[in-house]
């Protein structure tokens, strides 16, 4: 009766979609990483590093 629960599958990486301006995969319903669009409209400006 009193065992305990496996919340182990409850926890689990959040999902990437592929960017639809560079396709980079990042996460639903936030700016991307790679290019720093939202929604089609670009919230960040990304520079280059080498």
């Amino acid at each position: 009766m009193r065992q305990r629960r496996a919340y182990n599958s409850v926890l689990a990486l959040p999902q990437l979609n592929p960017c639809p301006q560079c396709a980079a995969p990042s996460v639903p319903h936030r700016v991307c990483p790679a290019c720093g669009f939202y929604k089609g409209r670009q919230v960040l400006t990304i520079t280059a590093t080498a």
